[in-house]
């Protein structure tokens, strides 16, 4: 598997050649991330991964419940919906919405050449 360091995602295609999301949104976003967790969230985002999406979605959202206690964090719980979202047509939709605000009011999260670690 090839690093999440590629400019232009081939890392992270599933084996139908299209974004492992299936959005290019969510490929862009996640190719902003640090490259060990964007290969790890790569691999989980790839349709035969199912079987790992689907339990380590929902413990990113439990943790992200639980984001009082040391270690957990309210980060957790997007991630998580994000990753369930791939297997609950549901959420998709709501995904979906959530990547039209993100292009509206944030646009440069999704601009391949904005640098990746910007705090704003």
């Amino acid at each position: 598997m090839s690093t999440a360091s590629d400019e232009h995602g081939t890392g992270s295609e599933g084996t139908t050649g299209q974004p492992a999301g299936g959005d290019p949104r969510l490929d862009a976003l996640v190719h902003r991330l640090p490259p060990r967790l964007a290969a790890t969230v790569s691999y989980l985002l790839q349709p035969s991964s199912r079987w790992v999406r689907i339990p380590s979605g929902v413990l990113l959202i439990v943790g992200g419940v639980l984001s009082f206690l040391p270690v957990l964090g309210i980060w957790m719980l997007p991630l998580g919906l994000a990753l369930l979202a791939e297997d609950v047509p549901a959420l998709r939709s709501s995904r979906s919405k959530v990547f039209d605000w993100i292009e509206r009011r944030k646009p440069y999260w999704l601009d391949p050449s904005a640098p990746k670690n910007d705090q704003s």
